[in-house]
C-alpha cells in the first residue's frame, strides 16, 4: 500500500520534470476574472464570454482527446473542459501546459484556467478552456472525500487540510468572523470608539484567573498577558471617552475544557454614564443582533434545549435562587454549611477554600440546567470586587449575567468608581491571593490612582467567544481555527526530513 512518502516522492519526480520543461511550479503571479460560483450563478449572462477563473485540482479525468478538471476556489466549485483542438499546447514562457501534460498535474495543484462559458453535453456548467497555466504544484495530497479526514487530532494538528476536506469547518469560521463583525457593527452603529489596548500588563486584573507570565529584555521587567480588557479601558472612560471597546485576544493560564481555551478572543465596552439597566437592555439588543447576522436566525437547539433568543428575557435574583434551592443563606451561612451543601449534591469539596468559591460552585451546579435566556442580578459583593454596590442593599452588586443554556454568556456592571472602595477591595483580594488563592485580583495602585482624579458613572460588559461557540454548537477547540496543542512531529514527518535536524 502506497504510503504518504510515495506519493510525495511522485510529486517530487513531476517536480522536477515540470521544471525540465522550463515551468515555474511556483509563479508569482495570477489573475482571475470571475468567481466560480458567478459563472454558475449567473450562467445565462455569462454564456459564451470569455472568463479566467483559478482554484486547487479537485479532480481530473481525461478520455482520449478531452478531459476534465474541476477546481474549487473559495466560493464553490467549476469544471474546466479541455479539448485537444481547443485549448493550447505547452508554452513555457507564459507556464502554460497542454493535454500532453496533464500527467504531471494532481488533485490538490493550484490551476488558472482561461476560456469560454459553455455546458457540457451532459448539461454542467463549464470553462471551455483555451489556456490552462500551473500555479502552484502540491508536494502532499489532500485526503479524498471518500477517505475522509476524520481524525480528530489530525484535523487540529492539520486545520487546513481539515478545511480543504470538511467544507463544514471552513464555513464556521467565516460564521465567526461575521459574528465579530456584527459586534463591531452594532457597537460602531451606537457611537463607541475601538481603541486597542495593550496585552502586556505590569499589573492584570479585572477577573478571576492564572495569567500568563513573560519577560520584557528592554526593560528588564516581568509582564503578564492580559486576563481581561477591563481596567485598560475603564482609564480610557477615566480620560473622558463615554463609550470605547476593545476586541481581541485574552490569556489566562488555565486548563482546556469544551468551553474555556487559555487564549481566545474577547470583547469589552464601557460606557460613561449608564448604569447596569441600561446595559441590560443594550445587551438584549446586541445579542439579537449578533445572532441574526451571524447565524440567520434567533431560535437554536443548544445542548438539546430548544432557545428562543427573540422572547423577552427572564430576571433571577442571585440570593433567591440559592435560598430556594439548596436552602442556604448567601451571607450567613458558614464555610461548613456550604461544603455540606456541596458534599449533598454530589460535587466537589476538597479545593473548596473559602465561602465565595463554594457558592459560586453551587450556582454553577444551578446554571447548567438553565435554557433561558435569563438575566442573573443581585450577585454577592464577595463575588464580584470590581462592581458597584447596590443602594438597596449593600451586600449586593450592579451586576448583569446572560445564562443560555447552561452557561454563562457574558458579564455586566455598574462600574466601581469609589477610589476608597476599590482600594479596600483590591486589599481583600490581594489578602485572598496571599493566602493561596492564585485566582485573585492584584492590587492595582495605579488604577486606584486614576479613580482619584475621577471617573464618571459608567456602566461595563463583556463576552468571549465563547458565545460564538454555544451557538455554533461546538466545543472550544473545534470553534477555534488553530486551537493550541501539545508540540509534537509525526513519524513520517521525520522520515521525509531525516536529513535535518527536527526538534
Amino acid at each position: 500500500m502506497a504510503t504518504l512518502k510515495d506519493y510525495r516522492d511522485e510529486r517530487l519526480r513531476k517536480l522536477d520534470e515540470l521544471k525540465s520543461l522550463g515551468i515555474n511550479p511556483y509563479p508569482a503571479e495570477s489573475s482571475r476574472t470571475h468567481k466560480a460560483s458567478e459563472i454558475t450563478n449567473q450562467f445565462e449572462d455569462l454564456q459564451g464570454q470569455t472568463v479566467k477563473v483559478v482554484g486547487r485540482i479537485i479532480s481530473i479525468r481525461k478520455f482520449g482527446k478531452i478531459a476534465f478538471i474541476v477546481i474549487k476556489d473559495f466560493s464553490g466549485q467549476i469544471q474546466l473542459f479541455l479539448k485537444s483542438d481547443i485549448t493550447a499546447g505547452l508554452d513555457a514562457s507564459n507556464n502554460q501546459l497542454g493535454m500532453n501534460e496533464l500527467s504531471l498535474l494532481d488533485s490538490g495543484d493550484f490551476v488558472e484556467g482561461t476560456g469560454k462559458v459553455i455546458k457540457t453535453q451532459t448539461g454542467e456548467t463549464s470553462i471551455e478552456l483555451t489556456r490552462l497555466r500551473l500555479l502552484t504544484k502540491a508536494l502532499r495530497p489532500m485526503p479524498s472525500a471518500i477517505e475522509g479526514f476524520t481524525n480528530k487530532e489530525e484535523r487540529m494538528r492539520r486545520r487546513y487540510v481539515d478545511m480543504n476536506v470538511n467544507q463544514d469547518v471552513r464555513d464556521r469560521f467565516v460564521r465567526r468572523s461575521k459574528f465579530w463583525q456584527a459586534a463591531r457593527d452594532y457597537l460602531n452603529q451606537n457611537d463607541f470608539i475601538e481603541i486597542n489596548i495593550p496585552v502586556l500588563e505590569h499589573t492584570t486584573g479585572g477577573a478571576d484567573a492564572n495569567p500568563f507570565v513573560t519577560h520584557m529584555d528592554s526593560l528588564d521587567q516581568d509582564f503578564y498577558l492580559r486576563i481581561s480588557h477591563e481596567l485598560p479601558l475603564k482609564r480610557l472612560i477615566g480620560a473622558g471617552f463615554e463609550k470605547v471597546y476593545d476586541i481581541g485576544p485574552r490569556f489566562r493560564n488555565e486548563n482546556y475544557s469544551d468551553e474555556h481555551l487559555p487564549e481566545h478572543v474577547a470583547m469589552e465596552w464601557y460606557w460613561a454614564y449608564a448604569n447596569w439597566q441600561d446595559g441590560m437592555k443594550f445587551m438584549e439588543d446586541m445579542y439579537k443582533f449578533v445572532l441574526e447576522k451571524a447565524f440567520g436566525k434567533l431560535q437554536f437547539n443548544l445542548n438539546g434545549k430548544d432557545v428562543d433568543m427573540s422572547k423577552t428575557w427572564e430576571i433571577w435574583d442571585y440570593e433567591t435562587v440559592i435560598r430556594e434551592r439548596y436552602n442556604i443563606d448567601v451571607y450567613k451561612s458558614s464555610l461548613d454549611e456550604v461544603k455540606q451543601a456541596l458534599a449533598d449534591n454530589k460535587l466537589e469539596v476538597e479545593k473548596t477554600e473559602n465561602r465565595a468559591r463554594g457558592i459560586d460552585k453551587l450556582w454553577k451546579n444551578i446554571r447548567r440546567d438553565v435554557v433561558g435566556p435569563v438575566w442573573l442580578i443581585n450577585t454577592p459583593k464577595f463575588i464580584s470586587p470590581l462592581a458597584k454596590s447596590n443602594p438597596g442593599n449593600e451586600q449586593t452588586v450592579q451586576r448583569f449575567q446572560p445564562i443560555i443554556a447552561g452557561s454563562e454568556l457574558g458579564n455586566g456592571f455598574s462600574e466601581l468608581n469609589d477610589p476608597i472602595d476599590q482600594l479596600n477591595r483590591f486589599v481583600e483580594q490581594q489578602a485572598m491571593r496571599e493566602a493561596g488563592d492564585d485566582e485573585a485580583m492584584m492590587l492595582d495602585i495605579d488604577f486606584v490612582e486614576m479613580l482619584e482624579y475621577g471617573m464618571p458613572p459608567a456602566c461595563g460588559y463583556g463576552f468571549s467567544e465563547r458565545v460564538f461557540w454555544i451557538f455554533e454548537g461546538v466545543t472550544a477547540r473545534e470553534g477555534v481555527p488553530f486551537p493550541q496543542l501539545r508540540a509534537e512531529i509525526d513519524n513520517t514527518t521525520r522520515e521525509i526530513y531525516s536529513d535535518i535536524k527536527i526538534k
